[in-house]
């Protein structure tokens, strides 16, 4: 017995060991995290983060055995291979899409080189500082030619020749970027051994209005004096397939990413930018990327709108896909990004991921008209993100150009894309007038007729003596008079104030029930407008906030304004400041209602007749509460204008202590809860 029990127990043992063992010695599936998180902005503006759009796919340290030093650009060949400028090493390196060292040429000759362009011919260009010049390498690598600094009286006497940066287009002109040359882009044509064309896409100065103010009044002496407001200088460029020129330049904010026609002209405004665009690179789907030098990697579409933007600064962990100072950025032909750290010394090679695939698949196809093609790759990303602006915006414009104005609506609206919504409004809203017009019209005038008839029949027989005398009864209502008096403060402010003030024509609650009525109509306006006005969100719902802020806004300005009246000998009670007030908000309560319905059948071109609308009654109210503070507190036209202002600085002082105030107590409410978590600590 005792025997058996100890075979039993031997060979437990040994399975619990051998389960330990396998455990510990089989491979593991580890997931490796993204580590960074992909963005987008929808299109209310708001940026939202998004699925993985680009995975880290590997990282390029060494070319066969050679390490590169300081690289400062690349450029990479349809069949994959790269040309590296290793700066540091003063050389251009080649390497198969492998890795594998092809050759190194431009040892001796290079001195601080910049930039770096090859041709289909593998004619490789190379921006020189030191060298101020341009060489150019033929395929072997031997030094064919040298531009140096353009003998032209139009490029500037005193102006230095500092190339950091060229591309080449198929005539092999030469579009260069010099180091602080204001003038723009640097253009040579190889003719005669090189020929100045002159300066292209050359940025716009900007100055503010206090500035061209300021420099206005002062002497020319003292302008002089003066930096001088000079173009930005652009960083980097890349060229197209159809010798198109995209520039990116620093602190130029929208203007940052620009493509120049062939006179120059900006084709691009993007509203999303980065600050500190490094490099710039054409897609193969009429997409655009732009690099930042944080390592922050931006893709647009041919219009402008980003699409993703991802990466980001590697804080000294070597985690793959974060960058250090990025150089530069180039697109293979398989939509891999390669991104050169010059840090680093390394290139960062990033592979889409089957939802980006999509829907550049879907870019592609619909930037060439095939829209009904384009609804199939759309259906895929929408069908792994439904909430993506951007393809829903393109089934949007697919829809209607395929004339199905009803499903244009609705992804239109999902993705707010005001332009396309608005077209199919319009054709809807055609096509019903011309189905309805008719019946319309007949309903218009039946009722008109039915109308006349009544007023008739009234005037021959009285039939609607009886409803008036019930009307007239409910309009002697005191609390009634005190709420149709505000039709009466609208058209007669200043006799209005003087029914305020002397004769209590209204009440607080009269005014109470106004305010009331003003929150209603300003929630139901915010949140149920015609969709091409509207500002919030779809689906996004706050009124209590809402309410809690024009409450505590009324109650801010009435005792702001109530102080400084007091203070500046104003005759006006608070009630009666606080009713003026309320009542001055009268063609709010009019006008909304009609800008309202006048909301939902507009289109974007006809959205005028809703902003003049509400111009017009914030002009209106703006006048009344002016006369009600000139009014109730007998001041004059001078003085009403000091104590506006003077409310307006108390408003602001009040805002800054309230602020304090908020600040203090946070700091009191976390050491509070700090106490009883140390005495925790200690006493564990």
């Amino acid at each position: 017995m005792k025997k058996n029990l100890f075979k039993v127990s031997l060979i437990t043992v040994l399975l619990v060991m051998t389960i330990l063992v396998t455990s510990v010695c089989a491979p593991a599936k580890v997931k490796a995290d993204t580590p960074y998180k992909t963005y987008t902005v929808d299109g209310y503006g708001s940026t939202i983060e998004t699925q993985t759009a680009y995975l880290p796919y590997t990282t390029i340290t060494k070319i066969g055995e050679e390490s590169l030093k300081q690289p400062t650009d690349f450029t990479l060949l349809d069949d994959g291979t790269i040309y590296i400028l290793d700066s540091g090493n003063k050389r251009v390196v080649v390497s198969t899409p492998d890795g594998e060292l092809v050759k190194t040429f431009g040892e001796g000759t290079l001195k601080s080189p910049r930039g770096i362009f090859v041709t289909e011919e593998r004619i490789c260009y190379v921006a020189d500082r030191d060298a101020k010049a341009v060489f150019v390498f033929d395929a072997d690598g031997k030094l064919t030619n040298t531009y140096e600094k353009p003998d032209s009286p139009m490029y500037g006497e005193t102006q230095v020749f500092l190339p950091l940066k060229v591309v080449v287009n198929s005539f092999g002109t030469m579009y260069i970027v010099c180091e602080s040359n204001t003038n723009g882009i640097v253009e040579i044509s190889p003719v005669e051994g090189g020929t100045f064309l002159g300066y292209f896409g050359t940025n716009a100065t900007r100055a503010s209005l206090w500035t061209i103010i300021w420099r206005a009044i002062l002497t020319d002496e003292q302008r002089a004096k003066q930096l001088s407001n000079l173009p930005a200088t652009p960083d980097n460029l890349a060229i197209d397939d159809k010798g198109i020129i995209y520039t990116v330049t620093r602190g130029e904010k929208n203007g940052a990413l620009k493509r120049l026609n062939i006179a120059g002209v900006n084709m691009l405004n993007p509203k999303t930018y980065e600050d500190l665009p490094a490099a710039v690179a054409v897609g193969n789907h009429d997409n655009v990327f732009v690099a930042a030098q944080s390592g922050y990697i931006y893709e647009y579409n041919n219009d402008g709108d980003l699409l993703f933007v991802f990466g980001g600064a590697d804080d000294g962990q070597q985690r793959i896909g974060l960058s250090t100072k990025v150089e530069a950025v180039q697109i293979g032909t398989d939509d891999k990004i390669y991104v050169l750290d010059s840090d680093k010394a390394q290139i960062q090679v990033y592979k889409p991921t089957e939802f980006t695939d999509h829907l550049h698949n879907a870019l592609y196809l619909f930037s060439k008209g095939r829209y009904t093609e384009s609804k199939e790759p759309l259906n895929r990303v929408l069908g792994m993100n439904n909430l993506f602006d951007y393809a829903n915006m393109a089934m949007a414009k697919a829809l209607y150009k395929e004339g199905d104005y009803d499903g244009a609506l609705k992804y239109a609206k999902l993705a707010k894309d005001l332009d396309t919504y608005s077209d199919s409004f319009w054709e809807i809203r055609a096509a019903w007038l011309k189905k309805n017009l008719t019946a319309a019209v007949l309903i218009i005038a039946a009722v008109a007729g039915l109308i006349a008839v009544i007023r008739y029949l009234d005037k021959k027989k009285n039939i609607l003596s009886a409803p008036r005398k019930v009307l007239a009864r409910f309009k002697e209502k005191k609390l009634v008079k005190q709420l149709n008096y505000m039709f009466y403060f609208m058209r007669h402010p200043i006799d209005g104030c003087y029914g305020i003030r002397n004769q209590d024509r209204v009440s607080l609650l009269s005014s109470n029930i106004l305010l009331m009525l003003i929150i209603l109509i300003y929630i139901i306006n915010k949140y149920f407008c015609g969709f091409i006005v509207k500002t919030v969100r779809e689906g996004s719902y706050d009124v209590l906030s809402d309410a809690g802020m024009i409450i505590l806004a009324l109650l801010l300005v009435v005792g702001c304004n109530y102080l400084m009246c007091t203070i500046n000998d104003g005759e006006g009670k608070l009630k009666h400041i606080y009713c003026s007030f309320i009542y001055g908000f009268a063609p709010y309560i009019c006008l909304t209602p009609v800008i309202f319905l006048l909301s939902h059948v507009v289109t974007d071109n006809e959205r005028f007749f809703v902003d003049f609308g509400r111009l017009f009654m914030i002009s209106w109210i703006a006048v009344l509460i002016f006369i009600a503070i000139k009014e109730i507190n007998n001041y004059t036209v001078k003085e009403t204008i000091k104590i506006i202002l003077l409310t307006a600085f108390t408003i602001l002082i009040v805002c800054l202590l309230a602020f304090i105030i908020y600040v203090l107590w946070s700091q009191v409410i976390d050491f509070l809860q700090q106490i009883p978590r140390e005495v925790v600590y200690k006493l564990g």
